[in-house]
């Protein structure tokens, strides 16, 4: 029987760790290990600054006081009996599309098992609220089951944003590239009582990369989006090209 580790970045009370633990059941026997409370946009962080509180909810969940990244390390390496054979991570309430990957708790808590080598994939539901997690639900269960049969490339994880709405209103699947996005006026400028400045970042206007098979524009023509990350950012292209025209340059004594 499958054994697979379900966590996420908004913490362990959140409805869309139930939808997508309620979804996996059938697939194998499921754990949760997951934030004790909201860990959103941390990235891929680890707490080294402090112990870290491991507390049993019940026989299949458990809570970290920490990050994401520090629910799969700790529970890959210290709470679970045996590695589990999936790492699913979700779900996200909001797209993880483009650019806000490299922020997204939910897609590194997928990367930190794909490190460890374990097949991984991070589910999240694009759009606004209400939000219908049973659709995303749904897909990730789906996608979880043909992980568990076939596997994934070497150092590769699944990136699965689903459109907020019905599972029959959803246009179809897609494979996609990570996208590119950008924020206008994402930092607003505040003051406190006593008129110290303080700035917030969050919200802004996004613009989004308008490539056909780019992950943002499948979701906004109603597909799902699965887009394989890989581990390696080497820039190969880029590499070959510095290695010809800069490597004797840097190599030259003046």
């Amino acid at each position: 029987m499958p054994f697979i580790l379900v966590t996420n970045d908004d913490g362990v009370r959140s409805p869309g760790l139930a939808a997508l633990f309620a979804a996996v059941q059938p697939l194998g026997k499921a754990v949760i290990i997951a934030p004790t409370r909201d860990n959103s946009a941390v990235s891929h962080s680890l707490t080294m600054h402090r112990p870290l509180r491991v507390t049993a909810i019940n026989d299949h969940t458990y809570t970290v006081d920490g990050t994401p990244t520090d629910c799969v390390t700790i529970g890959i390496n210290k709470i679970l009996e045996k590695k589990p054979d999936l790492v699913i991570s979700g779900i996200n309430p909001g797209g993880n599309l483009g650019d806000d990957i490299s922020y997204s708790g939910t897609v590194s808590a997928a990367i930190e098992g794909t490190m460890l080598g374990i097949p991984s994939m991070a589910v999240s539901l694009a759009g606004e609220e209400p939000f219908l997690f049973e659709t995303a639900a749904r897909i990730g269960a789906k996608v979880a089951a043909l992980i568990l049969e076939q596997g994934l490339p070497r150092d590769t994880l699944l990136n699965v944003n689903a459109p907020n709405r019905p599972i029959a209103e959803l246009k179809g699947i897609r494979f996609t590239r990570q996208g590119r996005l950008a924020y206008d006026n994402a930092i607003k400028e505040t003051r406190d009582p006593r008129g110290r400045q303080h700035y917030w970042i969050g919200g802004g206007t996004p613009s989004w990369d308008n490539g056909t098979d780019s992950d943002s524009r499948a979701v906004a023509s109603g597909l799902v989006s699965i887009t394989p990350l890989h581990l390696d950012l080497t820039n190969y292209d880029a590499l070959e090209f510095l290695r010809e025209n800069w490597q004797q340059l840097l190599c030259h004594d003046d």
